[in-house]
């Protein structure tokens, strides 16, 4: 399901024209090597830019000849590679295995280019002649970029000021050798396709997903006789690919496509380890850029925030929009994958499907769980997901990074409506027990959590944006009494330095009828340092709450009554914040 709809994918960008043809990529190119038609180096190109908004130069993407899966193993690019295969050296001290890199691309490169009638072919299988590996870092016109040439920069080749793989003779070339060779290719029946054709032996390299192999990592692969079935045997390494049986075509559509959506930094996000990408049935780009301000947070250049946060309201409630001229339909597929680095391999975290529409509905009800009343220096807005996974976090800890599965759980439930790990509870818990602060989002992940997570049975009436004065929940009135009286503390002993809450915080919320009666007592004393309305008021507002409770004082409070008293400390102090009606009262 997951490379069908990678492929179809591919194809819509295909008849958009936004994607490299088949037995083409998109590959980092650094310097192009100036030849003439004899093959003499006369020079070399720097084609690195600098990308929008940055300020160091990066490589150049450009089309080129659809790229090997590097082994350990000796493995040519054609017309574009590192210095190891095109000049025959590297800054890695293996003097003989860059002969032999050196060897492999002249091999292939004469075997290619030599039929073909062109100047470009000509120069360069001329070049591969006349290239001496061992006098390479001595040449004028390599030394001021040997360095970083030598470092693995991608290298192609230019003659008279055209790009060889933009000779069409040589892409002819190229696409009659792709063709002869899927002609030897074992047969099979395509899972993807559901069509005979030629099966891939090794599946396409995704590359630039972060932790994974920076030469990149396989989503599908066989290396051991464990993954062997029916008969289908890799001595020879024919049998790899008949484990699985996909198609070279639709192998290098997945792949191809995948790559590009990897390589989207306006659209591929990152949570925990899991890069995650996301994409309409019909190659939209504004569906993406929807999307990522609805469930990330995120810009997008061609469109302002309160468009796009227009747009996916309209469509949450499965309204057509218009955008800039480009209609969004909310009965429009929509698939979001995620995926996690593995070795040499990637792992797929999750792999979600609906309707657009539906989609950012499930989004929508997400913020709306977390709603939930703000101090005045929180940021306005609905809470990113990144500063959600952020709150489960020790903010002293090196790897600021979520629980990878917790994280790839959340965005699971999120997007699919579906329940809340429990993990998001426990870690959330774990952090207020640590920190012994319940901050605007942990309140928020208390409520949503317990809002979605029915089994908890944890009263609808405590879990309100704002206070419910009227609650008698006893662990909720226990949060509430317990912010009155550090409040108490505060007004009696100005600058205090150790309050109730650094003392007696956790304890007071999971064992309460061992403290509550100590900070009831402590209460009284501090209360006498206060005069006139404030004494008053405060010793009305703790015979309120004290009223409320009609039963013994528990010995200890499950998770999901610690997670209430949580809830009914954050809002009763938040109602300390809240602007006074006109008489100058508080409503307790």
């Amino acid at each position: 399901m997951i490379l069908q709809a990678l492929c179809d994918y591919y194809d819509a960008l295909a008849r958009r024209g936004d994607i490299t043809p088949p037995g083409w990529s998109v590959a980092k190119v650094s310097f192009a090597l100036d030849i003439d038609e004899q093959g003499t180096l006369h020079g070399v190109i720097p084609l690195k830019v600098t990308p929008e908004g940055g300020k160091k130069e990066v490589p150049q993407s450009m089309q080129m000849p659809e790229q090997v899966k590097k082994t350990s193993g000796v493995s040519a690019n054609f017309l574009c590679e590192n210095s190891s295969y095109f000049l025959g050296i590297d800054g890695k001290g293996k003097p003989e295995r860059s002969r032999q890199c050196f060897k492999a691309a002249k091999e292939l490169h004469q075997r290619l280019l030599g039929p073909v009638d062109s100047p470009s072919a000509r120069a360069v299988c001329a070049f591969f002649d006349a290239w001496r590996p061992e006098q390479a870092a001595k040449h004028p016109a390599l030394f001021p970029y040997l360095e970083e040439i030598m470092k693995g920069a991608n290298l192609i080749f230019s003659v008279d000021g055209l790009y060889v793989h933009e000779d069409p003779a040589v892409r002819a070339a190229w696409d009659g050798c792709r063709t002869a060779r899927s002609a030897g290719a074992p047969s099979g029946l395509c899972l993807v396709t559901g069509r005979k054709a030629p099966v891939a032996r090794l599946h396409p390299s995704i590359k630039g997903v972060q932790g994974a192999q920076s030469s990149g990592a396989s989503l599908v692969s066989f290396n051991a006789p464990a993954f062997e079935s029916y008969g289908h045997e890799q001595t020879d390494g024919t049998g790899q690919g008949l484990n699985s049986p996909v198609s070279e075509d639709a192998a290098f559509r997945y792949g191809a496509v995948l790559n590009r959506l990897i390589a989207d930094r306006q659209h591929v996000q990152y949570i925990g380890d899991t890069a995650v990408v996301y994409w309409a049935e019909d190659a939209e780009p504004l569906c993406q850029d929807v999307f990522s301000c609805a469930m990330f947070g995120g810009a997008s250049e061609v469109i302002t925030d309160a468009d796009l946060q227009s747009a996916a309201r309209a469509l949450a409630h499965g309204d057509p929009v218009d955008v800039n001229g480009v209609p969004l339909r909310p009965d429009n597929r929509f698939y979001v994958l995620g995926l996690a680095p593995n070795a040499a391999r990637l792992s797929v975290r999750f792999f979600l499907q609906s309707t657009f529409g539906q989609m950012l509905a499930n989004v929508q009800a997400h913020y709306d769980r977390l709603s939930i009343v703000r101090p005045a220096y929180a940021a306005n807005g609905a809470l990113p997901l990144w500063k959600l996974l952020g709150e489960t976090v020790n903010p002293s800890s090196r790897d600021k990074k979520a629980s990878p599965p917790m994280a790839g759980a959340v965005v699971r439930a999120v997007l699919s409506d579906g329940t809340y790990p429990v993990s998001l509870l426990e870690q959330t818990m774990l952090r207020i027990r640590a920190e012994q602060d319940v901050t605007y989002g942990r309140a928020a992940i208390l409520k949503a959590f317990f809002l979605k997570n029915r089994e908890f049975q944890v009263p609808k009436e405590v879990l309100t944006v704002k206070l419910n004065d009227q609650s008698n929940h006893l662990p909720y009135v226990l949060g509430r009494l317990f912010a009155v009286l550090e409040r108490v503390q505060s007004a009696a002993n100005p600058g205090v330095n150790a309050t109730i809450k650094d003392k007696y915080f956790n304890s007071a919320c999971a064992t309460p009828a061992a403290i509550f009666p100590l900070l009831t007592k402590l209460s009284q004393s501090h209360l006498r340092k206060l005069e006139g309305g404030l004494k008053t008021y405060y010793e009305k507002m703790i015979g309120g709450l004290e009223g409320r409770i009609h039963e013994t004082l528990p010995a200890r409070l499950s998770l999901a009554d610690q997670g209430t008293f949580h809830l009914g400390y954050y809002h009763q102090v938040q109602k300390f914040y809240e602007k006074k009606d006109k008489g100058g009262n508080e409503n307790v």
